[in-house]
């Protein structure tokens, strides 16, 4: 019987041969297989140490704390702007791994040490961004849009507000507010899926773009 991660690879779409010779690396390290967040997860005494990730422009190993790995050859990456303790050591190509092979079991090996040394990284508190005037202002005027604004992460809530604040004009902060009330409401953030056709929830991959107008 094949287990949850290799019905994931095959069901997947791109990145196939790439996520089973990634998954052999990890096994060689006598990690934990587990599936979390839809994704095939490697943990150490119920820690999480790495998990594989398929896009569509590459796939990758995401190291947890990453930033704690001494990373000489200098290849790890942020998955985004605010990201502080992971990493992400990114595939193009299945002979790309092949040939980083050693390498890559030398990163995993030392996440597994940092991890059982306690080894972590002090993560820095991101400043918090003051709400902009339009957004106030409809708080007051609509208490449950307020209440569902302020039960999101505090991730979502500053995606949002970073999004509405952009916009030089008032008219248009108040239109983009106005815009996405109703998702908000639904307790989505900018970048969840919506239409429950997603692959890797919570985030949109883009399936809404293939439901047939009826």
């Amino acid at each position: 019987m094949k287990s949850p991660v290799e019905h994931y690879i095959q069901k997947a779409k791109n990145w196939q041969e790439e996520m089973t010779l990634l998954r052999s690396i990890l096994l060689e390290c006598n990690l934990t297989e587990v599936i979390k967040w839809g994704k095939p997860c490697y943990t150490l005494n119920d820690k999480n140490i790495v998990i594989i990730q398929d896009f569509k422009n590459h796939c990758d190993l995401g190291f947890f704390n990453g930033a704690s790995l001494t990373d000489l050859k200098q290849l790890l990456v942020k998955a985004g702007e605010h990201t502080q303790s992971g990493r992400q050591l990114r595939f193009d190509d299945l002979e790309d791994i092949k040939k980083k092979r050693a390498l890559i079991k030398a990163y995993v090996k030392e996440a597994i040490e940092n991890e059982k040394k306690g080894i972590k990284i002090t993560v820095e508190d991101i400043p918090a961004i003051e709400q902009i005037v339009e957004l106030t202002t409809i708080f007051k005027k609509n208490k449950a849009f307020e209440k569902a604004f302020n039960k999101l992460t505090p991730g979502r809530q500053r995606a949002y507000n970073m999004f509405f604040a952009a916009a030089k004009q008032s008219e248009t902060r108040i239109s983009r507010i106005e815009k996405f009330i109703p998702r908000i409401l639904d307790g989505k953030g900018m970048t969840d899926c919506t239409c429950g056709l997603s692959k890797r929830m919570p985030t949109c991959d883009g399936s809404h773009k293939y439901l047939k107008i009826k």
